[in-house]
């Protein structure tokens, strides 16, 4: 293990992500970096292989740390034109983000491990994984006030949003790097646009009169190409904050179901339209992530945090996430915050018992007309969550875990003809076969509780279109990579000049 930890340092140099010096320095310096934690973080994730949809403050230890809060994991084929062969992995995290929530607004955790893993053959371990560390790296711009240069409270002094490079109106500059851990080999990731090993973040979307031209165009200039060890192909990777993905009615789901669950799809609001989001988006070939021998994946994402033990420095797990909803409204209250801290591979000893015997679809009984399955265990729901649907994605031997599976073999369909109900519609390029952006994962977990894919005999309300009245499509999102929308503005003003302030207000 010694020489495996040592082979890590060498991965993650000191001085791994740059900053400038503010305008009227003439020094350049270097963020240091941890080399050891890294080390530590990077072994405890792979030696062994063990790795120690929608989850928005779902356990009571993750809503106290929404920095590290992991909130949807999206894994499809990629139906972006020419993109055929790639798949794409994108990983949400600190939920509930108000645009308008300056003047810090919402970057990374320095002390977080955020960290997407890819179970290639049905093992339960990561067989590929993709590590990312994040710099917010505030330079301390002044202006000068009474002849005195004073530090100044917010994080731009101008506009911005040329382009990927952080300019001299930036008071913080947000940086981050990736390693991947592929075939038991350790590398960073290389950024193609100029040969680097770090990557920029765009600051959030504050609004129109600091970021120009405008935000998209901004955003969209911190998609980069990368070099993945192991990986043939050119992969794209993206980080920044997005319009929040998930669409749902949750204020009153969770109000006893205080709605109508089998009214129209559209016949509620989204509660989640007026929030940001920050997202990890990562495409990578499929032949990188797959085996020779099957061509379905499993895959989900985690948090760690830093933690100081003596003299050494390790991660605790905090977050984690594969299918959605599934520690929201699937596993207990007692053991949440245990799910959300183990592996995979824990989980048949752990929490099938919520999979096989779950609760909501009983809870929707006692609370209208209707009748929730019969059948126990319900082995249709170990299938959805736990090993794959035969004849779908269910790998040819597999160990029960929850994670989501896709089967790369089918192919993506265009975001115009995709169904938003997935698999129970007959679009089996959706969720539970993998997970869209477009797919309506609220009404398929909905209807698939309450026996989708049993019998009438078994689930004698199981037609029924149940429903959270909160519909999403794929034409609501970009058909193109990072695929998920533009963030909402913390300003929704156009830009103002000097021009435009009345100096005399009272007409006098």
């Amino acid at each position: 293990m010694t020489a495996f930890i040592e082979a890590v340092v060498l991965v993650f140099p000191l001085g791994l992500f740059p900053h400038r010096m503010p305008p009227h320095s003439k020094k350049q310096g270097v963020l240091p970096m941890k080399r050891t934690a890294i080390a530590v973080a990077l072994a405890g994730l792979v030696i062994g292989g063990a790795a120690i949809g929608s989850s928005h403050r779902e356990a009571p230890k993750i809503s106290e740390m929404p920095t590290v809060d992991n909130t949807d994991l999206y894994m499809f084929r990629s139906y972006e034109a020419g993109r055929e062969n790639y798949v794409t992995l994108i990983a949400n995290f600190r939920p509930f983000q108000e645009p308008w929530g300056g003047p810090i607004y919402y970057p990374l955790n320095e002390e977080g491990l955020y960290s997407i893993h890819v179970d290639s053959n049905g093992d339960a371990y990561s067989d590929t994984s993709f590590h990312f560390r994040f710099s917010n790296n505030y330079r301390g711009l002044t202006v000068p006030v009474g002849g005195k240069d004073i530090a100044v409270p917010i994080i731009n002094i101008g506009q911005f949003g040329g382009d990927a490079e952080p300019e001299p109106t930036q008071n913080r500059v947000e940086s981050y790097a990736f390693a991947s851990v592929h075939k038991g080999k350790v590398t960073l990731a290389r950024n193609l646009a100029n040969g680097k090993n770090f990557f920029y973040k765009p600051i959030d979307n504050i609004g129109q009169k600091s970021i120009v031209p405008d935000y998209e165009t901004y955003a969209r200039n911190h998609i980069y190409p990368v070099a993945i060890e192991g990986c043939a192909g050119e992969s794209r990777v993206f980080v920044g904050q997005r319009k929040e993905s998930f669409v749902v009615n949750v204020g009153e789901i969770f109000d006893l179901i205080n709605y109508d669950p089998v009214q129209p799809r559209d016949g509620e609001r989204n509660v989640l339209d007026d929030s940001n989001i920050t997202t990890i988006a990562l495409e990578v070939p499929i032949a990188c992530l797959t085996t020779s021998g099957s061509p379905i994946i499993g895959a989900w994402t985690t948090a760690s945090l830093k933690k100081n033990e003596g003299k050494g420095v390790s991660y605790k797990q905090v977050s984690r996430l594969g299918n959605p909803l599934v520690n929201e409204v699937v596993i207990g209250m007692p053991d949440k915050d245990k799910f959300n801290s183990v592996s995979p591979r824990r989980d048949a000893s752990l929490f099938a018992k919520y999979v096989q015997f779950p609760t909501l679809p009983k809870l929707i009984e006692t609370l209208f007309p209707v009748k929730a399955p019969n059948v126990f265990p319900r082995t249709d729901l170990v299938a959805v969550f736990l090993t794959g649907i035969p004849g779908l994605n269910k790998p040819e031997s597999v160990v029960p875990a929850e994670m989501m599976r896709l089967n790369t073999s089918i192919a993506p369909v265009p975001a115009s003809q995709q169904d938003s109900l997935g698999v129970i519609a007959g679009d089996t390029a959706g969720f539970p076969n993998g997970r869209r952006p477009g797919d309506d994962v609220v009404d398929i977990e909905l209807r698939v509780l309450m026996g989708a894919l049993l019998t009438d005999e078994q689930a004698p309300s199981r037609t029924l279109p149940y429903t959270d009245g909160a519909l999403v499509t794929a034409t609501q999102f970009q058909d193109k990579f990072p695929y998920l929308n533009t963030p909402l503005p913390g300003s929704p003003n156009e830009a103002r000049d000097e021009d435009d302030i009345d100096n005399n207000p009272a007409g006098g």
